[in-house]
Parts: C-alpha cells; sequence; structure tokens
C-alpha cells in the first residue's frame, strides 16, 4: 500500500494548482489531507471520483479553517469522523480509516504560530491525542498517524535550529513530546530510511525560502512498532508546488 500524507494548505487553492493532475500522476492507494478549510460542498469530488477515489472529508466547524480529509482507492471497512475530544472534532482535525486491523489516520496537529492562548492549545491536544492513541491501541494495535505534526523532532529536521530554538513548533517542550511519542513504540518512517539532513516538507513564503530550502520538516507518517518490518520506502516530493508543504510518503506492505 502506498500511503501520502499532504497539507495541502486549502484543498480548492491546491486543486487550483493542478492537484487532480499531480495525483493521477502520482495515483497512490491513500492521500490523507490536513487544512482542507472547505466543507464537502465546496469541493469538486467529482475530480477525485474520476480518478477511481473514494473520499472523506472532515471540515472545522468553523468555515475555511483547519479540517481533514482521505482519499482512497479501496473502501474503507470502517471510517472514523473525530476522536470523541470535542476541541479536537470541533476543528476537525482527525480522521481515520480502517482496513482490517490496520487503522490510517489523517490529523492536523495545531500551530502555536499565532500566540501563547493557541500555543497552550497546542500542548493541551499533544498530550490528549497521545492518551487517545495509547488507549485505542489496546483494541487497535496497529497505526499508522499521517499528518502535519507543526513540529520539528530534532535540529536535524529545520534549517536553523539555534535560529528557531525559541520558536513555536521547534520549542523543547514540543521535542520532548516528540521523543515521548517516538519512545512510546511509533517509528519515523521517513528517518527511518533516509537518515540524511536538508529533507524538509514546509517552508516559509517569505525570503524565497523554498528556492533556498530554508525549511521544516514537519509533516510526518508514523507507524506502531509492529508494522517496522513491513516497511518498503518512505520519501518527501519537494517538486509538488501546491502548498506551502509537500507531500511525504511510505510504501509499506499491508
Amino acid at each position: 500500500m502506498e500511503i501520502c500524507s499532504y497539507n495541502v494548505n486549502g484543498i480548492r487553492a491546491a486543486m487550483n494548482k493542478n492537484l487532480v493532475k499531480w495525483i493521477e500522476q502520482n495515483p497512490f492507494d491513500v492521500f490523507c489531507f490536513q487544512e482542507i478549510k472547505a466543507e464537502e460542498s465546496q469541493i469538486d469530488v467529482a475530480a477525485f471520483e474520476a480518478l477511481g477515489y473514494h473520499h472523506y472529508w472532515y471540515p472545522a466547524q468553523k468555515k475555511g479553517y483547519s479540517g481533514t480529509g482521505i482519499l482512497c482507492k479501496k473502501k474503507p471497512d470502517k471510517v472514523v469522523y473525530g476522536n470523541g475530544i470535542s476541541s479536537h472534532d470541533f476543528e476537525g482535525r482527525v480522521l481515520r480509516i480502517d482496513y482490517g486491523d490496520v487503522s490510517i489516520f489523517s490529523i492536523y496537529y495545531p500551530s502555536g504560530t499565532s500566540g501563547d492562548e493557541r500555543q497552550a492549545f497546542k500542548m493541551v491536544f499533544l498530550d490528549e491525542l497521545f492518551d487517545y492513541l495509547k488507549e485505542l491501541q489496546k483494541t487497535r494495535k496497529q497505526l499508522i498517524v499521517c499528518g502535519d505534526y507543526n513540529i520539528c523532532h530534532k535540529a536535524i529536521d529545520i534549517h536553523d535550529p539555534v535560529g528557531n530554538k525559541n520558536s513555536s513548533g521547534f520549542l523543547p517542550e514540543e521535542r520532548a513530546w516528540m521523543d515521548k511519542f517516538f519512545g512510546s513504540g511509533y517509528v519515523d518512517t521517513f528517518r527511518h530510511f533516509h537518515p540524511e539532513p536538508n529533507n524538509y516538507s514546509w517552508w516559509s513564503y517569505r525570503a524565497n525560502a523554498r528556492a533556498n530550502n530554508k525549511g521544516w520538516r514537519i509533516d510526518y507518517i508514523s507507524v506502531t512498532e509492529n508494522l517496522s518490518a513491513k516497511l518498503k520506502e518512505a520519501a518527501i516530493f519537494p517538486d509538488a508546488m501546491h502548498s506551502d508543504h509537500c507531500p511525504v510518503y511510505v510504501s509499506i506492505d499491508i
């Protein structure tokens, strides 16, 4: 199974930048979208249906904000909208599909860049999500957690670790949460295959950051360790230009 995770920064804007054509050229089995910023009625879903995809959308209650979506070639056994935590669900941040014993998530983790209030929300979200996933693993042991985590885990994951040491997305407490998350039994699929530096998934629109590859790796596909032996490859596609993020990818034998 080939899985792609992509913060599209507005699904309609991305489609206007030839996202559908890119998917046609890269017909992966599952696409997990974050920050769709639209309701299903506002999306040209027929374009995805024409490529043979089932589609599921979980918009935020606030219009034009946040939200997640999933495209998949094979119809899931089950689709779960939200995780039962009201603050997460109000913003459409967690969407899940199940195939047999495997659950695939599209999760849009909050950003804390707008100020202290949202940073505090982000830290609460992280702890609540950790506990939710831990509880879920009692019954769903094989998890694939795709999404925009909005955190660079290590210095190798950010172009300027010294200059950004006090920036949301690279704060010590955020990185400590990533340590806890991966230490609890998850594999960072990209780093599993690619230990080399200068691989990023998001670039600021300012100061020609993308052309100069001054980026951050904040988009991940993580899998529970019981799936690590089934991993085939992982990649980042920086040449896909539909968003300020780019797609991240994993191939896994499930």
